[in-house]
């Protein structure tokens, strides 16, 4: 039988407090996508047996998906540990952006864009190929609901996930670590539960995965630095929307772009 831990000693009471942090942020990281899942579900057999539009399930899909699955499970722990409503404001750092701030906002997206050019590069000269996005592959095939959806970006897909993998995950994370390892550990976590929305085999998942840990690592930096979660919010939004519209490029120029082109397009990561 294992002796009880000597909470009096600070290394092991902090070694325990970062291990409880990590245990909690992965819990609540991948729980939010499975949340999801089951909305996805409700939505799936809902349509199956009504034959609800198309415009119905993408609503139901993110309110279960987003608003309840993301949003509402950060907003429920952090009511759960005793914060009262303007202290879940002030956890997640929920303020009007300054100018500076979103300044920001450009120069991230900026440093997004460049990086996964980057990136798409070195993927295509390894000869390795990316899974397709779920949602990539409805607003092709429904080119008119990618204006609904960028729309969606900004008023539910960005507040939303990062509430929850910037807001809490994150923040819970930097409660017991410094700024570096909980940036890639919640960065980690975003992208990996991303697999969720692939299509593809595993190699091609992974190196998704691995495109969308880019994305992360600067809107978990923004948000360190800023402590505005609107700010991360809307250049998460703004890179989603970006690629959208690029996805409408494809769809539009089909007949004029190359088919690697189009298949390049298609698989950038939201």
């Amino acid at each position: 039988m294992s002796e009880p831990a000597d909470v009096s000693d600070p290394g092991r009471a902090g070694d325990n407090s970062e291990r409880r942090s990590v245990a909690v942020a992965l819990g609540l990281g991948v729980l939010g996508p499975l949340l999801a899942l089951v909305g996805a579900v409700v939505v799936a057999l809902a349509d199956a047996a009504l034959g609800l539009p198309l415009a119905v399930t993408l609503a139901l899909g993110l309110i279960l998906g987003q608003y309840v699955a993301f949003a509402g499970l950060a907003l429920a722990y952090l009511r759960r540990r005793g914060l009262d409503w303007g202290e879940v404001r002030d956890y997640l750092g929920v303020e009007v952006p300054s100018l500076g701030e979103l300044g920001l906002v450009l120069g991230g997206w900026v440093t997004i864009f460049v990086l996964i050019i980057v990136a798409g590069i070195v993927v295509q000269l390894l000869g390795l190929q990316p899974a397709q996005n779920q949602t990539s592959e409805t607003a092709m095939q429904n080119p008119g609901i990618i204006l609904p959806l960028i729309a969606a970006m900004f008023l539910v897909v960005g507040p939303c996930e990062e509430i929850l993998y910037r807001g809490v995950v994150q923040g819970r994370l930097r409660e017991s670590l410094s700024a570096v390892p909980s940036i890639l550990i919640a960065s980690g976590i975003f992208a990996v539960v991303h697999v969720m929305a692939l299509t593809g085999g595993a190699g091609a998942r992974l190196t998704t995965i691995a495109l969308l840990f880019i994305p992360s690592l600067v809107l978990g930096a923004i948000y360190e630095y800023t402590e505005n979660l609107v700010v991360s919010a809307l250049l998460h939004a703004i890179h989603n929307s970006v690629l959208l519209g690029l996805i409408y490029i494809v769809v539009r120029f089909a007949d004029e772009l190359p088919t690697e082109a189009q298949a390049a397009l298609a698989s950038l990561p939201f």
